[in-house]
């Protein structure tokens, strides 16, 4: 039976057993897939003595997206253009492609699950460190008015929005950059939610009937969500439909087979927030 795993420090907390092992259910995929905690300063050999068990693949969290992108023998495209490698495919010379799904997998859940529009709309996208840098080529690739980058240290969002400045209009700046500018779909990419707290914001940043997301998900809204609640949000979603879509990206690149994510989703939590 083909082996894979997901990668990280700390691990326990993981669905993506659990989502996997619905995907193999409902594809007929005769695999298993485990959660792997590696050492902090160990993440390279642990993959290297996995792929030696033959292991044929691996998805991979925090804190070793980075060193997945170092490890990696060839870099797809989104995965060079975010910097860094949340998925492994050992390949059939042994070789490791390193991919980033965590892109279209934010995609997939703001407009195939919750139909939200991106074209032609302004969007607000909160963070820049790497998980925003992460999903910022995809959503470009939407067409939106505008995106622009709000962060603590706005020059961060600054050097960000260059570095993606001929993929389409985004810009970057502190979040008092935030203030008269008016969002169509606000993007939470910051770890602010890890302590239960909210970047400030201003409280009419939100157009009337205007979409909220949260990168991160919870049993319960985080506190992005229920600001966003508090200021009129139309519909508010957090990241547990990404974390899905993203997880079937990686299930397709290494079995070819493409599962259905909405009853996985439902499973995972069947009241949505």
């Amino acid at each position: 039976m083909d082996s894979y795993a997901v990668i990280g420090h700390p691990i326990g907390h993981s669905k993506s057993p659990h989502i996997h092992a619905l995907f193999a259910e409902q594809t007929g995929q005769a695999m298993r897939y485990g959660a792997v905690l590696a050492p902090l300063d160990g993440f390279a050999d642990t993959v290297r003595r996995l792929v030696g068990e033959g292991y044929l693949g691996f998805n991979v969290t925090v804190p070793f997206k980075g060193e997945a992108f170092d490890l990696a023998d060839r870099l797809t495209d989104r995965a060079l253009r975010a910097g860094a490698v949340n998925t492994l495919k050992v390949e059939d010379d042994g070789r490791l492609l390193g991919e980033n799904t965590d892109g279209v997998g934010l995609v997939a859940d703001l407009t195939r699950n919750l139909g939200m529009e991106l074209r032609g709309r302004e969007i607000v996208l909160l963070g820049a460190g790497g998980a925003v840098r992460g999903v910022l080529a995809p959503l470009l690739a939407e067409a939106p008015a505008g995106l622009h980058l709000a962060n603590r240290t706005g020059s961060r969002a600054e050097r960000l929005a260059r570095d993606f400045a001929e993929l389409g209009p985004v810009t970057g700046g502190g979040l008092d950059s935030l203030a008269g500018r008016r969002a169509h779909l606000v993007i939470n990419g910051t770890s602010a939610g890890l302590d239960d707290e909210v970047p400030p914001l201003p409280d009419d940043l939100l157009h009337p009937g205007a979409n909220c997301y949260d990168m991160m998900y919870a049993d319960r809204p985080t506190a992005f969500l229920r600001w966003a609640k508090a200021h009129g949000a139309g519909r508010t979603a957090d990241g547990l439909g990404m974390l899905v879509e993203q997880a079937a990206e990686s299930f397709a690149l290494w079995r070819g087979v493409r599962p259905r994510t909405e009853p996985v989703i439902r499973a995972l939590r069947p009241v949505q927030p």
